[in-house]
């Protein structure tokens, strides 16, 4: 989610037409056949959205911030041991940020209670780009200290963190959407970046499908750990939460407190 400094080029304008086109290409290209009221799921996804983004606002920008100028300032990082041009620390800060995304993705799946709030963007039993902004207020506060971190020990830049930032909100939109995009196509796009059919498979109901294709950005790291996995589109969402019905706006924010689930 973003946190952006004063100053930095920030492109709502861009974020809000790709998410536009996304949404009428889902409606003309769809890639998985909807079981739910498209309109209700988004309004529902976009309250979720509101309630992060404001959390975002509150919490993670007034601590990773912060952190972004002091590790510029005073040369912190491992990119800050060397001196770059910037462009290329630019580049390499985008490579590590995303590494270690890969590392948090994972450990949203395997540690019990971060699971617990990671689930509410995983129940959503259809997947489009609304999905991509459906993230529990908890989750992202717990995200923030792993971002401090990221930051800190990578050394960003607050102008590499806010554009990486940007980056990121796009692709996610970009791998959730519910478009089927011809067949070589997104084999070829599929080595370097994430895609919607690949993602897809790990929004599966199935736990060892799951457990696959934790990228976010950059596909090289499913490539390197051996958890790429490619295949049909499965059926989406998490299976002891299959009633739409039930899964309101009040009980995504409750959901974390129910009994755990696999």
């Amino acid at each position: 989610m973003l946190g952006l400094e004063a100053g930095i080029p920030y492109f709502p304008a861009l974020i809000s037409a790709v998410f536009v086109a996304l949404f009428w290409l889902e409606r003309s290209r769809p890639l998985r056949p909807e079981t739910a009221s498209k309109a209700r799921r988004n309004l529902r996804n976009l309250a979720v959205a509101a309630l992060s983004a404001a959390t975002v606002s509150l919490v993670e920008r007034p601590a990773v911030a912060p952190v972004a100028r002091l590790a510029q300032e005073r040369g912190w990082g491992l990119l800050g041991l060397a001196d770059l041009p910037p462009w290329l620390a630019t580049a390499l800060a985008f490579i590590l940020l995303d590494y270690t995304l890969y590392l948090w993705h994972i450990l949203t799946h395997k540690t019990a209670l971060l699971w617990r709030f990671h689930q509410v963007h995983h129940a959503d039993i259809d997947m489009d780009a609304s999905t991509a902004l459906r993230f529990h207020v908890g989750e992202l506060m717990f995200s923030v200290p792993w971002r401090a971190a990221q930051v800190l020990l990578i050394g960003v830049s607050p102008q590499a963190l806010a554009l990486w930032q940007q980056a990121l909100l796009i692709s996610i939109l970009f791998h959730h959407a519910n478009v089927e995009l011809p067949p070589a196509l997104e084999r070829r796009l599929n080595w370097l970046i994430v895609t919607p059919r690949m993602h897809g498979i790990h929004h599966s109901m199935l736990r060892h499908e799951r457990d696959s294709n934790w990228s976010s950005g950059l596909t090289l790291w499913d490539w390197l750990h051996g958890t790429l996995r490619r295949g049909e589109q499965p059926a989406i969402g998490i299976e002891d939460e299959r009633d739409e019905g039930r899964l309101g706006f009040f009980r995504l924010l409750v959901l974390p407190l129910r009994p755990n689930r696999s």
